[in-house]
């Protein structure tokens, strides 16, 4: 199974009396979305399932792929890493998953999935984290098929 780890691209700071999902883009993060989904377009199966947070700012980096997505509130800000790894049915979907989602919750499950229990990692805004699962000589692998930043494509 792969899990493809997308974080959201840079976004507007909290104004006073604004909801956290409500905070959009800023230009660069909309440049940063763009680049980043001309990247996973060029890789990504036509069968990979999209799950997006509910907040604007991921609903907008997600669009940028101009692909069909589904949105999940279990993958909303402070989502926990087993809420996600549920959502995403790891280990045992079949078809990959891209997740459009926030930080801490992505670099706890990169940390999570590669054995660092204990740490959060950092996922940079609008960076990719693809996870790839699989078995060799009977023992369950995840390694980690690549790591992309918008500013190095």
């Amino acid at each position: 199974m792969d899990l493809i780890l997308w974080r959201h691209a840079e976004a507007h700071a909290i104004k006073a009396g604004q909801s956290d999902l409500d905070r959009a883009l800023t230009s660069k993060g909309e440049r940063q979305a763009q680049r980043m989904a001309e990247w996973l377009n060029q890789r990504l199966a036509h069968s990979t399932r999209i799950l997006v947070s509910p907040a604007l700012r991921t609903q907008q980096t997600a669009k940028a792929l101009d692909r069909k997505f589904k949105t999940v509130q279990a993958l909303a800000p402070d989502a926990s890493p087993v809420a996600l790894l549920g959502a995403v049915r790891w280990p045992d979907a079949s078809e990959p998953v891209l997740v459009v989602g926030h930080q801490p919750t992505l670099g706890q499950v990169a940390a999570l999935l590669l054995g660092d229990l204990h740490e959060t990692w950092v996922l940079k805004k609008a960076g990719v984290w693809w996870l790839r699962r699989r078995v060799r000589n009977g023992e369950p692998q995840v390694i980690v098929q690549a790591v992309q930043a918008p500013d190095t494509v």
